[in-house]
């Protein structure tokens, strides 16, 4: 943990302090990823059976949940299951109520222009696996696409080491009205999603996170002829806190612990204008990090964890708008005076109380944020991720004769003399 005066830094060295790890501008992986993409998007199935073989242990397949999430049922406590209906319910209400509306605006007389929201027909899904199955990320994914009208989607996650769906992971996909999902993951999972593959159709879009590998496949789809949209760009998970010398010590620590245990690339930051608030912190991190079952992993991360002495909180706040980060803790006393000083972020946990374990879990916006200072541009999974607006015009007779003339003439000033014609054929008599 590396403590750093925000004031006696200049332009460089404050952009030094910022920086993020660059494990994804490594040639090996990226060639490696190009590899995989190009062996499934050329051969198919065939290809991604075998690829998938060697990675996964195991070809892909369809599982249907119902009969997995049944066996959930059976096996997890009672207070288990009724969690994870609390966090699908949450993220239902929320996003069911962030549909966008259609608008209708009459720019003048005869003139109208309307906004109308269509969902994107075939959207993947994919939700990360390794050492515990990230059954949440299922919930932030499909609940928000439902809520959005998607036609299909297609969901697809890495197999159990030892092989098929995990129960929990299939129980959350009933919840989030899925039926199938595909045991499949890394990279040739993700061309998988992007190209079609055998009974895996192509999707239009692919959202979720992943590691280094699924992040690169996802941007490499996403460069190349008629590749699909993609969410946002996405890296090693990241939380920044700010805090008062009101906050909690014992509890500020807690918070950068639950970041540092993802993984040996996951970024912590604190900035505060007290010194002695950071020292208690520094000291509470290093007690707690000793008990946790993941300590080896959040050692690695504290590695490279900045705690920022700032002059005051506005100070602070223009840490996080530089660094933009995924996640943005404001552990003071008065949140909301701070809170429109916070230009880029992903998801902001306001006050004490608000913990970024509640966002993760059951608050009911999605986890899946930007990253990697994308935050500066994109904002988090939405009802808006998953649909598209067109623009519809509607002209009267008589509002044609007004702007015909001026269309042609603007047209005209660009060169575009076929525009000018068509616009000057709407002042002809009809045939």
């Amino acid at each position: 943990m590396k403590t750093l005066v925000w004031e006696e830094l200049g332009p460089a060295e404050r952009e030094a302090a910022l920086a993020r790890p660059a494990q994804r501008s490594d040639p090996a992986l990226q060639d490696g990823v190009r590899s995989i993409v190009d062996q499934v998007r050329d051969g198919g199935w065939d290809a991604l059976a075998a690829i998938a073989e060697r990675i996964d242990g195991e070809a892909p397949r369809p599982v249907t949940v119902s009969p997995i999430a049944a066996e959930a049922r059976r096996t997890l406590a009672a207070e288990q299951v009724a969690a994870i209906e609390l966090a699908a319910a949450n993220v239902r209400a929320f996003h069911a109520a962030s549909r966008p509306a259609d608008i209708a605006v009459e720019t003048m007389p005869g003139l109208t222009v309307r906004k109308l929201w269509r969902a994107i027909d075939r959207v993947g899904l994919y939700v990360p696996g390794g050492r515990t199955p990230l059954f949440s990320t299922l919930l932030m994914l499909a609940i928000p696409a439902q809520a959005a009208g998607v036609r299909e989607l297609v969901v697809i996650t890495p197999p159990r080491a030892q092989g098929g769906l995990d129960p929990v992971v299939a129980l959350a996909a009933e919840l989030s009205g899925v039926d199938t999902v595909w045991t499949v993951g890394g990279a040739q999972g993700i061309a998988a999603l992007a190209f079609g593959a055998g009974p895996i159709p192509r999707c239009d879009k692919i959202c979720g996170p992943g590691n280094a590998w699924v992040a690169e496949a996802k941007r490499l789809v996403a460069s190349m002829a008629h590749g699909p949209a993609i969410d946002m760009p996405a890296g090693p998970s990241e939380l920044m806190v700010i805090a008062d010398d009101r906050a909690n010590p014992r509890t500020v620590a807690a918070d950068l612990l639950s970041q540092a245990e993802h993984d040996s690339a996951a970024q912590v930051l604190l900035a505060t204008p007290s010194q002695p608030l950071l020292e208690a912190i520094r000291g509470q991190v290093e007690q707690q990090v000793a008990t946790l079952p993941r300590a080896d992993l959040a050692r690695r991360s504290l590695k490279a964890a900045r705690f920022v002495l700032t002059a005051n909180l506005a100070a602070a706040a223009e840490v996080a708008n530089t660094y933009a980060p995924e996640h943005l803790s404001l552990a003071v006393s008065d949140p909301d005076a701070l809170l429109p000083a916070i230009r880029n972020a992903g998801a902001v946990f306001a006050g004490c109380t608000a913990s970024e374990t509640f966002g993760d879990y059951l608050a009911g916006s999605s986890h899946v944020l930007p990253t990697d200072g994308a935050a500066r541009a994109w904002g988090g999974i939405s009802v808006y991720s998953f649909m598209k607006a067109m623009s519809v015009q509607t002209v009267t007779p008589a509002a044609a004769a007004r702007i015909a003339g001026p269309a042609a003439t603007l047209a005209r000033m660009e060169g575009l003399e076929a525009h000018a014609r068509s616009a000057d054929c709407r002042l002809e008599p009809a045939a």
